[in-house]
């Protein structure tokens, strides 16, 4: 199978790089992601006007009619600057199901608004027990007339805080002995029966927890068909994780950037520390673990691309591209000794970053053992 990169996927790449590079350096990166929004509306609505944020939309949605692999380009280069904001919530977690498998309706009344930049969008699914699965939704929605009123707590649920939309996982029946039927319903976050909490994260990534106190919600406004969300929800998880493997590729490539230019500058012994085997044999093995990673990720992205979900595939580029990521930072931190700790240096930022992308979405045990499921074993 060919994995190369196209001519437009090239001029998308060097489109992004040169404007993050002049909009979006990590000191303003860091600013940002201090801050209490952890986003800046104006570097949003720059983003929108270049396209990003309908990038995978039809024409007719407001979007670029790019394909999932572009978007995991494009993912990747957000990865490697560290962009701040809502994109993956709102345009892997919310935007992608919508688009899938929403209704007319549902699509012209939300999509244009996701790729203009009006709104924002988040997935609330993890609840007390953090397990992926439809039996670990206590989250109830009962039916009232021609809505439902959602009651439940979720957690971990990313950029709610600034949300207008929340995807919500929700039980609508729970037949004896059997997983329960669970529902997705398009929640709108500013409901006063809608109580948002932000949680204190490691990577300053805007999390929060939000409680849904009797929302109600429109009959219209479930995606897809009722007791049948769990699929559209896997299918949701899939495509987001092969994002965020593509957003750890480009992460580990920024760290092995930094530090191969510090170890050409750096002298110790009259000579630059780059130029010993032992640091040398530590770039060649973080590079063949990037480029693998890189590669598993184009791949499980070809095949979502193509209309497949390569459960197998996915799983596989989650888990290289964690290791890859976690073991990059590693890297970094050993060539650049004490001041790659300092709260001043950038090398913490993605350390941070890694950590939090690795738990995001099922761990690499977690991810592991999918692959050992898909194995048969």
């Amino acid at each position: 199978m060919d994995f190369a990169v196209t001519e437009e996927q090239k001029m998308l790449r060097k489109s992004a790089q040169d404007f993050l590079r002049k909009e979006c350096p990590r000191e303003k990166a860091r600013k940002i992601m201090e801050g209490a929004t952890g986003y800046s509306p104006e570097l949003w609505r720059k983003i929108a006007e270049l396209g990003w944020l309908g990038l995978a939309f039809p024409s007719e949605l407001g979007g670029s009619a790019f394909g999932f692999a572009d978007l995991c380009v494009l993912m990747e280069e957000l990865g490697y600057h560290l962009f701040p904001g809502p994109f993956f919530s709102t345009v892997l977690l919310g935007a992608m199901p919508i688009l899938r498998h929403g209704t007319p309706d549902q699509k012209k009344e939300i999509l244009p608004k996701v790729a203009s930049g009006d709104l924002i969008l988040t997935l609330a699914l993890t609840e007390r027990d953090p397990a992926l699965q439809a039996c670990a939704i206590e989250t109830a929605a009962r039916r009232r007339g021609g809505s439902y009123l959602i009651e439940g707590t979720k957690l971990f649920v990313p950029d709610a805080h600034i949300a207008h939309w929340i995807l919500c996982a929700a039980r609508t029946r729970r037949a004896k002995g059997r997983e329960p039927a669970v529902t997705l319903f398009i929640v709108d976050a500013r409901d006063a029966a809608v109580e948002v909490t932000p949680l204190k994260t490691l990577s300053w990534e805007k999390q929060c927890e939000v409680v849904f106190h009797g929302a109600r919600v429109p009959g219209g406004m479930i995606l897809g068909d009722l007791h049948a969300g769990w699929p559209i929800i896997e299918e949701t998880l899939a495509m987001a994780n092969v994002a965020l493997s593509a957003a750890m590729v480009g992460g580990a490539q920024a760290v092995m950037d930094m530090a191969v230019h510090y170890a050409k500058e750096r002298i110790q012994f009259d000579r630059p520390i780059g130029s010993f085997q032992a640091v040398q044999h530590y770039f060649a093995d973080m590079w063949i673990e990037i480029n693998g990673a890189r590669l598993l990720t184009l791949r499980a992205a070809s095949g979502i691309g193509k209309g497949v979900i390569p459960a197998k595939d996915v799983a596989m580029a989650k888990a290289k591209a964690a290791e890859a990521f976690r073991r990059a930072t590693i890297v970094g931190h050993q060539v650049f000794g004490a001041i790659g700790f300092t709260y001043e240096h950038d090398m913490h930022l993605y350390h941070r970053r890694s950590v939090s992308y690795d738990m995001t979405l099922g761990d690499q045990a977690f991810q592991r053992q999918r692959v050992a499921t898909e194995l048969g074993l």
